[in-house]
């Protein structure tokens, strides 16, 4: 993996992340194929929108199908049919957030199935080889998240047990994958000032920022987006892991972070709740009902140019198929469009003008 800086406006950041299945310019976003499919999308629907990374989901791949069969069908990228770059997460979030019986030790976690009850354990080995039998072209390392609120005492446990798997998984890298080191800490500055510290010492491809939108209030969300960013390096990418929503991300990227992930855009979709140029709307409204008017009249993407309000809002209605490919085709190109004039604006030393544009819309 080859990362450059190309442009910069103020801390916002311009730059390229090379990998051996292509380029990916940031700021970007990636969407989110959880089990290997960004639901209602196609590969080639992705490509068209200007997809170039997608996220799996490592926790998931591994109860189901199993990693062992993902590496028996050619990995990751010909299991899905996706010959662009994929990161793949340790498993961490998913072991903190779906797991109702888990217990964690400095040797990995012990957690039971969402799917079936059965139990199963998680190490940093055990993450790393499951990655490396996707085959993911960037890795993360595994983790331990914490909730909020948590207490320092807590907090402070929990990272030395994060830094321990670190260095971990870093002596299992195997050549032909990056690896991110993961910043946690919760809200306490000194903590993520350590977490970053330690990572750094340990040297990764990239670094990333996990534990926030765990249910923080949104000031002390930013606080530590601002506080974290300017403590990692300048020539590696940054990723904010599990932040989609638009006003988040134009405070992120005036902080200098990179690369985001989320499940808004598709979740949102498949709900009936639209990104456009004015706004979220509802598409289920009454107002809709008659609207022959496109859902965002400054779009290009196949929905807008083929399907009115109204038709869209009949289709949800009717819990039509048809809805959440075409919500989704939408809410996804709206982001990717998004991002490439987010872009756009840092290569014009136009940031500001861009972040004051949208953030009354999405804050």
């Amino acid at each position: 993996m080859r990362f450059t800086l190309e442009y910069t406006d103020g801390n916002a950041r311009a730059c390229i992340l090379e990998t051996g299945r292509g380029v990916v310019r940031t700021p970007s976003f990636m969407p989110v194929g959880t089990i290997g499919t960004v639901k209602a999308m196609s590969p080639d629907e992705l490509k068209e929108i200007g997809a170039e990374i997608i996220l799996c989901n490592t926790y998931h791949l591994f109860l189901r199908p199993g990693h062992e069969i993902v590496r028996s069908l050619g990995g990751i990228h010909a299991f899905m049919n996706w010959d662009r770059p994929v990161l793949t997460d340790s498993g961490g979030f998913q072991i903190y957030s779906l797991s109702a019986l888990r217990k964690i030790g400095d040797d990995g976690v012990h957690f039971k199935s969402h799917l079936d009850g059965s139990m199963h354990f998680l190490g940093p080995r055990e993450a790393m080889a499951i990655q490396q039998a996707l085959g993911s072209d960037i890795a993360m390392v595994l983790d331990d998240c914490t909730p909020y609120p948590v207490s320092y005492e807590h907090a402070s446990g929990s990272l030395s047990r994060t830094i321990l798997w670190a260095e971990q998984c870093r002596e299992l890298q195997t050549e032909g994958q990056a690896l991110f080191g993961i910043v946690q800490g919760s809200l306490f500055e000194d903590l993520r000032g350590k977490s970053a510290e330690e990572l750094i010492k340990i040297g990764f491809d990239g670094y990333a920022a996990g534990g926030l939108s765990v249910g923080e209030p949104k000031e002390d969300m930013h606080r530590m987006i601002s506080f974290t960013a300017p403590l990692l390096p300048p020539e590696k990418p940054r990723y904010l892991m599990g932040i989609g929503d638009l006003g988040d991300v134009l405070q992120a990227v005036e902080a200098g972070f990179d690369m985001f992930d989320c499940v808004m855009p598709t979740r949102n979709a498949r709900n009936g709740t639209l990104f456009t140029s004015q706004g979220r709307i509802s598409i289920k409204r009454e107002e809709f009902r008659a609207d022959r008017s496109p859902l965002d009249p400054e779009c290009e993407c196949y929905t807008c140019r083929n399907f009115s309000r109204g038709y869209l809002r009949h289709l949800f209605l009717s819990k039509e198929i048809l809805s959440m490919r075409l919500n989704t085709i939408h809410n996804l190109s709206f982001y990717l469009q998004f991002f490439r004039n987010m872009r756009e604006s840092i290569e014009k030393g136009a940031f500001v003008d861009f972040k004051s544009r949208w953030n009354p819309i999405f804050q």
